[in-house]
């Protein structure tokens, strides 16, 4: 009967801390993936996993062996002391089953395993070859706003290669079926973990996961299939945009390796400020200045727009400063393409700074008539 408590190194007055401590420290020492003894970790973890339990301890101090139901540590059921830490009631499986692997096992291989096992590694062929995303920022009037136009924007990016058209090889020699890996892109790999030892399928490292080899990489590109190039790109920016949206054009990120899916380009789109309009959201804002006996009276005036038109402004009589007046229609369209926003005038009460002799009697007449 093994003596857990010796395989720990610990008294069987041990607190449940000191057995952590101790249980931690061996592992670290004996983790196979350090060099360690790998059947003597297997002992550790079977020891620690029935004396950390409490019920389990109790019937090993009490019947010098744990009652599953089923196989004993280390057995089909126990999967090597591995199932009580999986099952752990009230625990995390991920964080339990860390701790029962020596903490030092990293639990992303069992991950990478499985996703070999269901086809996983030739998606990440695929992505392997994917041209990286470009993000590039493009800046507009607010007048640009107002409806769909064309842009032209000058990109440098990897591009594919002219000479060899995106493959890879020299033109004229030929493209050679991987010896390593068959023409398949993929070769087995032998993983060695705590569990065992899993074959799993993994990227060729000889041909990247291509399956084929050119006698001749390309004089240009040196067998990547792309080079660093301009491009000169025609895009329509679409009416309502704002600062900070981003605008996807698929594919035209930089190219892709050996003729792999190109990367996509996104345009952060920054709208300048203008000179005398003032957005807010998809209505923007206006300041006119009236003059004292506009304001008393009330008159018509004329106000700018962002089309560069004017639109008639009715200044009812007793207006004020700060006071706003809606022009309907006249701001940014929805960026949905329905409707648009609206214009806000807000009306300022210039005082003069020079009047003349004749202003200033009648201004002495409205004075004494108590205005």
């Amino acid at each position: 009967m093994k003596d857990y408590y010796q395989i720990l190194g610990v008294s069987k007055e041990a607190s449940p801390d000191d057995i952590k401590k101790a249980y931690r420290k061996l592992a670290h020492k004996y983790h196979p993936d350090k060099g360690g003894d790998e059947q003597k970790f297997k002992e550790l973890n079977e020891a620690y996993q029935v004396l950390s339990d409490n019920g389990k301890r109790q019937q090993y101090d009490k019947f010098g062996r744990v009652f599953e139901g089923g196989a004993g540590p280390g057995g089909a059921d126990g999967f090597g002391g591995f199932r009580w830490a999986w099952g752990q009631p009230g625990g995390h499986a991920h964080e339990d089953f860390e701790e029962a692997a020596g903490f030092g096992f990293d639990f992303q291989d069992v991950g990478d395993i499985f996703d070999e096992f269901f086809g996983g590694s030739q998606e990440r062929r695929q992505e392997a070859k994917r041209g990286r995303d470009i993000e590039v920022e493009l800046q507009i009037p607010l007048e640009a706003t107002l409806q769909s136009r064309p842009e032209t924007i000058a990109l440098s990016k990897l591009i594919m290669c002219d000479r060899c058209q995106g493959v890879g090889a020299e033109p004229g020699t030929k493209v050679n079926e991987c010896f390593s890996c068959r023409g398949t892109g993929e070769v087995q790999q032998i993983k060695r973990t705590v569990f065992g030892s899993f074959t799993r399928v993994g990227v060729c490292p000889e041909c990247s996961g291509e399956g084929m080899r050119p006698d001749k990489p390309c004089n240009v590109c040196k067998g990547e299939g792309r080079v660093k190039g301009e491009e000169q790109l025609a895009v329509t920016i679409p009416a309502g945009v704002d600062t900070n949206q981003i605008i996807r054009v698929e594919g035209k990120g930089d190219a892709g390796r050996k003729k792999g899916r190109a990367g996509d380009l996104y345009i952060r789109i920054v709208v300048k400020k203008h000179p005398v309009f003032q957005r807010r959201g998809d209505d923007i804002l206006l300041k006119k200045d009236i003059t004292l006996s506009q304001a008393a009276l009330g008159d018509e005036v004329e106000a700018p727009t962002l089309e560069g038109t004017t639109s008639l402004l009715q200044i009812p009589e007793g207006a004020e400063t700060g006071q706003s007046l809606r022009v309907k229609g006249k701001g940014i369209p929805h960026f949905s393409g329905l409707g648009r926003g609206d214009m806000f005038v807000e009306l300022n009460i210039a005082t003069p700074k020079k009047l003349s002799r004749e202003q200033k009697q009648l201004l002495w007449q409205l004075k004494e008539q108590g205005l």
